[in-house]
């Protein structure tokens, strides 16, 4: 072989090992991409790097958060949701109903959770019970559930008529003037989610589930049931952003959700989530999620077209899936 062509071969292969490595340790990779974003939109904006804007995207950021750390824990356990986009606009049509007849947020706050679960428990029931690939029935499930929302809504905004302090504040006040709202609910439940997975055993087992079905269901592990539970943790957390998302908007609107899904897709695989199932951290969700956040603000500070922003989240999934595979050749 030449002296050149060994040299190129040693240094290519010296970039995909430094590229694996990174892989390998991506919280920290994911740290480090987040100050950068930050820093160079800092100096591209002068208005980027404050506190009212930081804190915007903090609370804008908040829905997809609680939605990406759902679709995670179906990853990590071996599965796939795609539904959940769908779920944010069904949830909101029976919050808002029920509010505007009772007068109560807590009702229908019940009302969202109970069609949400419900949702959920039949796409669980589906993939782990009768064993129906997970990204086909939640494909049909989000078809199947933005058609039902159409069809009740007639494709019109249900409006929010009972006018309740506490639902508005939910969505759009802030404590103490400072953080909004739904970043402090999305950060409790996401922290909570991330204790649960780090260290209950439900969590250690569905990352045995992800790792091996084979093997957890020889280890004694209920198999069709932790992926059952996963797929309603999927829903719950889809849920709760619908429920915010709506008392943001005041309303339950049909076209609430649409490309949730794909953002949250990206955000988990950008925060290391292995699509293989059984490798990845919520926390590492929580910073694919701020980075995107970061990028789609940073690039609006800067006047550039909405479009760059789709053509990012390409390249993120693209990017994320090619270090996942950096990983599995690392293993």
């Amino acid at each position: 072989m030449p002296r050149s062509s060994s040299t190129a071969t040693v240094r290519t292969g010296g970039a995909i090992g430094l590229l694996r490595q990174v892989a390998a340790h991506s919280e920290i990779a994911l740290v480090v991409s987040l100050v950068v974003v930050i820093a160079v939109f800092s100096l591209a904006s002068e208005y980027f790097l404050t506190v009212r804007n930081m804190t915007n995207v903090l609370g804008q950021a908040s829905i997809l958060l609680l939605i990406a750390a759902g679709v995670a824990v179906t990853l990590i356990c071996g599965e796939v949701d795609i539904s959940v986009g769908s779920i944010v606009a069904a949830v909101a049509i029976p919050l808002i109903a029920i509010m505007n007849v009772t007068e109560s947020m807590t009702l229908g706050i019940l009302g969202a959770l109970a069609l949400g679960l419900t949702i959920g428990a039949v796409n669980g029931y589906l993939v782990a019970y009768m064993r129906i690939n997970a990204l086909i029935v939640t494909l049909g499930t989000l078809f199947i559930v933005r058609g039902a929302v159409y069809l009740y809504t007639g494709k019109r905004a249900q409006a929010d008529t009972a006018y309740l302090e506490s639902f508005f504040a939910l969505g759009n006040e802030r404590l103490f003037g400072v953080l909004p709202y739904p970043a402090l609910v999305a950060g409790v439940i996401v922290a909570a989610l991330i204790w649960v997975m780090r260290h209950l055993r439900f969590g250690r087992r569905v990352y045995a589930v992800g790792g091996s079905a084979e093997v957890a269901s020889l280890a004694g592990f209920d198999v069709r049931r932790i992926k059952f539970y996963c797929f309603l943790i999927s829903a719950t957390m889809a849920t709760l952003g619908g429920i915010l998302l709506a008392s943001r908007l005041g309303a339950a609107v049909h076209t609430s959700g649409i490309g949730y899904e794909f953002q949250a897709v990206a955000a988990v695989v950008l925060g290391g989530v292995s699509l293989a199932g059984g490798i990845g951290s919520i926390f590492g969700v929580v910073l694919g999620v701020l980075i995107l956040a970061f990028v789609a603000n940073g690039l609006g500070m800067i006047n550039a077209p909405t479009e760059w922003q789709q053509v990012i989240t390409g390249l993120v999934i693209i990017a994320a899936v090619a270090l996942d595979s950096l990983k599995k050749g690392r293993r």
